[in-house]
């Protein structure tokens, strides 16, 4: 805490604390180092670190003090904020331009398997009826969310509840309460039941594993990645959404399109192998023992996301464009951070 500061703006600080690290712990809310908290207090924005897990919001240094005037004037000289403050969520110019105190952004599953939907915003407006939300289709992280949001806030200034196409939930309020609130009542409207998880076939990918010393998940909702047909199908049809994309460092579908599960001891077993995880048809997961913590929490995550969607939904994918940009360097520079940031990879 700052020694700055009064009592009172320390226990708001204290309370942000305690808001991140509870949905860090919500696999079904953030996944690795994704997510972003803040919160102004004293003309100052404290915002999550980049690459910090919001599970280790009492950890280090989890929040980063930036002079929420510079921010401002960064946003309105087209200059991104986190190339002067490096060590800043990539979604710093996004949280400064919010009105609200505090600011929140979740990849909540239950939000990402509405919002890769072709007609995400005519299911959403039933869902979220009489709150003050918006959509914003998809738009990349940094300085083109952040002037998104504030085309979105020009026509409806009252805003508190943004759902971002192929990416998430953003919800803002004036103290930790009111986020929290909203945060339960959206998922409450947008939870959709998961797909009951086909059981893997333990014995298939154990021989697989063992004689690649690599590693078997015990839970059958990964598994579901390639014990159900529905999954296998919308995973084959493209990328959903960027940290899909970025944890994998995949710029096409191909690595999440299942194999016949006769194929990992055949001629193909090098290339297979050089895989970070592998999707047998009909079988389940196994994944390299070289996968980080990082990149195996964002795979349940996928599994979760992909359980939710319905089998004739009409889905959006990111388009080859939307994945150029993203393999750029600032999902280089989220990606490195990401994967050595969580002590380690230490749970």
């Amino acid at each position: 805490m700052s020694t700055n500061m009064t009592a009172s703006q320390n226990h708001e600080l204290r309370r942000l604390l305690e808001l991140s690290a509870m949905i860090g712990s919500d696999p079904l809310l953030t996944q690795a180092s994704t997510g972003n908290s803040s919160i102004k207090v004293n003309d100052m924005l404290w915002i999550k670190a980049s690459g910090k897990w919001m599970a280790d919001a009492f950890r280090d240094e989890f929040l980063v003090p930036l002079d929420l005037a510079e921010v401002k004037a960064c946003v309105r000289q087209h200059i991104d904020p986190t190339e002067l403050h490096t060590s800043a969520s990539l979604e710093t110019a996004m949280h400064a331009v919010l009105p609200q105190r505090v600011v929140l952004h979740v990849h909540c599953v239950n939000t990402i398997a509405w919002a890769v939907r072709q007609d995400a915003r005519n299911q959403l407006r039933h869902k979220l009826e009489g709150l003050r939300w918006q959509w914003i289709p998809y738009v990349a992280s940094g300085l083109a969310l952040a002037s998104a949001v504030e085309r979105a806030l020009s026509v409806s200034p009252h805003t508190d509840l943004l759902v971002l196409g192929n990416h998430g939930l953003v919800i803002g309020g004036e103290d930790c309460r009111a986020v929290e609130d909203l945060l339960w009542e959206v998922g409450r409207r947008l939870a959709i039941p998961a797909r009951p998880a086909h059981p893997a076939d333990y014995a298939v990918l154990a021989d697989i594993a063992d004689r690649w010393s690599w590693d078997l998940p015990d839970d059958d909702n990964v598994h579901a990645l390639g014990t159900d047909p529905v999954s296998r199908s919308i995973l084959s049809g493209g990328l959903l959404y960027p940290c899909q994309a970025i944890f994998s460092n995949a710029s096409s579908a191909e690595l999440f399109r299942s194999i016949p599960s006769a194929e990992p001891g055949g001629r193909e077993e090098n290339l297979f192998r050089s895989r970070p995880f592998l999707i047998v048809q009909e079988r389940g997961v196994i994944f390299s023992a070289a996968m980080t913590s990082a990149e195996r929490s964002m795979i349940n995550g996928l599994a979760q996301v992909i359980q939710r969607i319905g089998a004739n939904a009409p889905v959006r994918y990111l388009s080859e464009v939307e994945l150029s940009d993203i393999a750029g360097m600032l999902a280089h520079r989220y990606r490195e951070l990401a994967n050595t940031s969580h002590r380690n990879g230490a749970r």
